[in-house]
């Protein structure tokens, strides 16, 4: 089977993360594979945050769940975070950013780091508390946070689905 097409079957999120820092020269290439992705009319109008700083992560993490009303949230306790953010008036910035999330993970998977998807800042990136931390991690104030992904080394084994499900329809 071709490499790409086993690398997506097989990819499964990660919710459990090794102490473990990720190599850099890793970290450069999934970032890279995410700047590798379609935008619509190639306006490319995305930044993308990569942030190691764990105790920044943590305090993230911790205003996000005061936020949401949800102690004890850790983001899963990442090593890194890629956090792609987009202009808040482009037509096209959240189906960017879900590309870009793609690429990002398919190049972790290939990678062996694992990767999850974090979606809960999308609604709530003006809220001050927020907002303020997005300004200290230079997150444009034009900029909305759709997802952003949470990575490191599995500390878990990926529970593989015996069947996909959902509805198929080929017309000829």
């Amino acid at each position: 089977m071709n490499q790409t097409i086993e690398t997506i079957l097989k990819r499964r999120s990660t919710r459990s993360f090794m102490r473990k820092p990720l190599k850099e020269e890793d970290l450069k290439v999934i970032v890279d594979c995410g700047l590798h992705a379609p935008s619509g009319m190639g306006r490319q109008t995305w930044k993308f945050t990569v942030v190691e700083n764990r105790e920044r992560i943590r305090e993230l993490a911790d205003a996000v769940g005061k936020e949401l009303g949800r102690e004890g949230y850790d983001m899963y306790d990442p090593e890194v975070l890629i956090i792609p953010s987009n202009l808040k008036d482009s037509p096209f910035g959240m189906e960017d950013n879900a590309c870009a999330m793609e690429n990002i993970y398919l190049a972790a998977e290939a990678l062996g780091i694992g990767c999850v998807w974090i979606n809960q800042l999308r609604t709530i990136c003006q809220e001050p508390n927020i907002r303020r931390l997005l300004d200290e991690l230079h997150i444009p104030q034009d900029h909305v946070v759709y997802g952003l992904a949470a990575l490191g080394y599995r500390d878990d084994t990926p529970v593989l689905p015996k069947e996909r499900i959902g509805q198929v329809e080929y017309i000829k």
